[in-house]
């Protein structure tokens, strides 16, 4: 299979490296540096199109930016949740008043987003959500319940949220997405959640009454597990291939390791880093060939600008991705464990009440790989839904 890049492809590669190499080090926080790549028109590439991002940008060049950035070491995103999943999910199912009031400030990167998706008893089960959103007499929402897991909840400015408008609805049915503004003291609180990392990137969101416009509702009130499904269909398209470039730097390391330790010349160690590298170029081919559609990866030119089509994913794309990296994420894991041999079970430097998780990175590899099959869809679910829904086979008994 040959997945090339096109000439016009490779300048835009260009492009970006010089771009990226002039910004190396930088020192801003996390809300500036997201400005400055707005500013830049490295936000929203594609939404041009529709008139609301920054820079036209074919769905390969999308692809270009988003390894060239994870090649370049530079801050992590903390606009990544509403650029990749909220703006393309404004652009399949929003209003024009929701595409024009939110995609600019995210292009510009103004305002950051949080996901309101998971909740104590309904993580992988989605459809169990509980959260309500009532309406009040002025024909605004009020939102009461509780998400967990949810990613930069601390510094966000609004989150979308999936609660259930429909009182005495069931599982699929009566639920919506709201927009939600952050920013209501007594009305929303959050808590930070402490990992076994050591980390606190996801917290615990209470909503008390919180305030919702009627005109902030996704895709008409009712309509949620269809807007939510869609969202989940762009979770795991572009940015997969930016994490893979991620993945391919953490397996490098893995390999030196095992190099400098003599665990190499195990042939058991040798087989599972070599099985490792072909996984990793498997999940690759498989991203480029599924992004666009089945008609071709990113030399056949196929895809839209946007990347937003709700027709261009094969049925059971996402959930077939989500199962080949989480696996192979956590075994990394463990490989990694191994080929330091007794050395990773002892910390870097002494711990103390200030800081008492003094990990290293193959560490953290370990701890935070075990999260894989789980957050985003467990493995189980992402099977049963491959089974039920692609294969045709009979519903799993449901207590």
């Amino acid at each position: 299979m040959d997945f090339g890049f096109s000439a016009e492809d490779e300048a835009f590669r260009a492009e970006v490296r010089v771009w990226l190499g002039a910004h190396a080090g930088v020192g801003e926080d996390r809300r500036a540096w997201e400005r400055t790549l707005g500013a830049a028109g490295w936000i929203g590439l594609g939404w041009a199109e529709g008139g609301y991002g920054n820079r036209t940008a074919s769905l390969v060049q999308q692809v270009v930016w988003a390894e060239e950035y994870a090649r370049a070491g530079l801050p992590a995103r903390s606009g990544h949740i509403g650029e990749k999943l909220l703006a393309p999910t404004l652009i399949a199912f929003g209003s024009e008043e929701q595409k024009g009031r939110f995609l600019p400030t995210i292009a510009r990167g103004d305002e950051l987003w949080c996901q309101g998706y998971s909740e104590p008893g309904a993580g992988s089960d989605l459809a169990g959500v509980r959260t309500r959103a009532e309406r009040a007499g002025d024909g605004s929402y009020r939102i009461t319940g509780q998400k967990i897991w949810t990613s930069l909840a601390h510094e966000a400015d609004w989150c979308f949220v999936l609660a259930r408008t429909e009182a005495g609805s069931g599982r699929h049915h009566g639920l919506s997405l709201l927009l939600v503004p952050m920013d209501q003291p007594g009305r929303i609180e959050v808590r930070p959640i402490r990992q076994m990392t050591g980390t606190s990137e996801f917290n615990e969101v209470f909503f008390d009454g919180a305030h919702a416009r009627a005109e902030h509702v996704v895709g008409g009130e009712g309509n949620g597990w269809r807007v939510a499904m869609g969202l989940l269909g762009f979770e795991r398209g572009v940015s997969t291939l930016a994490q893979q470039i991620g993945f391919e730097e953490e397996l490098r390391d893995v390999v030196r390791a095992a190099m400098g330790s003599g665990a190499v010349d195990d042939p058991v160690v040798r087989d599972r880093l070599v099985r490792q590298w072909a996984e990793l170029r498997v999940m690759r081919w498989n991203a480029l060939r599924t992004l666009g559609g089945s008609e071709g990866g990113p030399g056949s030119g196929s895809g839209s600008g946007s990347g937003a089509g709700r027709g261009g994913v094969e049925p059971g794309a996402p959930s077939v991705a989500k199962l080949l990296w989480g696996r192979w994420h956590r075994r990394l894991g463990e490989l990694a464990m191994e080929v330091r041999g007794a050395g990773a079970v002892v910390g870097p430097r002494e711990w103390s009440a200030e800081e008492p998780y003094a990990l290293d990175p193959f560490q953290q590899l370990f701890l935070f790989s075990r999260a894989d099959t789980i957050y985003g869809g467990s493995d189980e679910v992402q099977r049963t839904i491959i089974a039920e829904r692609v294969l045709g086979l009979p519903r799993e008994p449901r207590g």
